[in-house]
């Protein structure tokens, strides 16, 4: 942890993807719109004095429980036409929590967080996720209530397709730090479109899809998970700046050109130990929103879109 006062800084992402598939018209705007709430959700924690970890929490379950992203409800339907979620939480304290293929917990960050805090096992594959709740007194909603129609029409559209296209998800997740010094990341998705039932992704790998160090940077990715996997992006910008000496820009998207050479696409949202903020995109977009210190909160799409303020209220 930083022994120096900071200045806050909150990141969000709801995804990286093909334009024609993730953004356009007033969808667009309706995404920046809840972007834009997610920060406020994470601000409020920040201002009542809770850690980097309770604002990356905060801020995801606003995004989990929007129809518009693919996590919690509203999640990409797998080949059963069944919603498994994953989701990982990282703090710069060591804690981590992380659920693999989750069905019927309504925030799955949660989960993650209940974890993380429990010290014990970081990672489960919940095929019990009953168990799971009970045992953390997580909220359980009917699987089926968490399939949304836009998801349905996407799977039958896909099953109906020959074209062969690159089939993609989406994900959501913010990265943190507080006045203390504390950095947190925190990741969550449905996966892609027509995946195999009980998938797992890199949303639910610390080190692919999710990463905070004290020293370097907090890390929550988007996009081909099998290639973040692959590349163990995350940690590969923590170690960029820990041992190569690179700073959170070219080492970030270094790890970047390590994932399009694993075959993959995507983005992330990093924030270091000192505040700055990176966010690289190989994808056409990524849906993001961010807010420092008495600041106002932008919203960017497009990979080479620097932002714009978004309105209050």
């Amino acid at each position: 942890m930083n022994t120096l006062a900071c200045e806050p800084v909150l990141v969000v992402h709801g995804g990286a993807g093909p334009r024609g598939r993730a953004a356009g018209g007033e969808r667009d705007a309706e995404r920046r719109a809840q972007l834009a709430l997610a920060i406020d959700e994470g601000w409020r924690a920040l201002d009542a004095r809770a850690s980097a970890e309770a604002a990356c929490v905060a801020a995801v379950c606003v995004l989990e429980d929007s129809p518009l992203f693919n996590a919690g409800t509203g999640s990409a339907l797998a080949t059963d036409g069944g919603v498994w979620c994953d989701a990982s939480l990282m703090t710069s304290s060591g804690r981590v929590g992380a659920v693999a293929a989750v069905q019927g917990i309504r925030n799955p960050i949660l989960a993650a967080q209940a974890l993380a805090r429990a010290s014990g096992q970081p990672l489960l594959w919940a095929g019990r996720s009953h168990e799971l709740a009970a045992r953390h007194d997580l909220e359980l909603v009917d699987p089926a209530s968490m399939a949304t129609e836009r998801q349905r029409r996407r799977l039958r559209e896909h099953e109906r397709s020959t074209a062969g296209e690159r089939s993609t998800g989406g994900t959501v997740g913010a990265v943190c730090l507080d006045a203390a010094g504390n950095l947190a990341a925190a990741t969550s998705t449905g996966g892609y479109c027509a995946k195999p039932p009980a998938r797992i992704g890199d949303s639910a790998v610390v080190g692919a899809g999710t990463w905070a160090h004290p020293l370097t940077c907090a890390v929550s990715a988007t996009g081909d998970g099998e290639a973040f996997i692959r590349a163990v992006f995350a940690h590969e910008i923590h170690a960029r700046m820990l041992h190569a000496g690179e700073d959170l820009a070219t080492a970030a998207s270094a790890a970047l050109e390590a994932v399009r050479a694993a075959g993959g696409f995507g983005g992330a949202i990093c924030v270091d130990a000192r505040g700055a903020i990176e966010m690289p995109v190989s994808d056409e977009v990524m849906h993001r929103a961010w807010r420092r210190a008495r600041g106002q909160t932008y919203t960017a799409v497009g990979a080479d879109d620097e932002g714009s303020p978004h309105p209050p209220g």
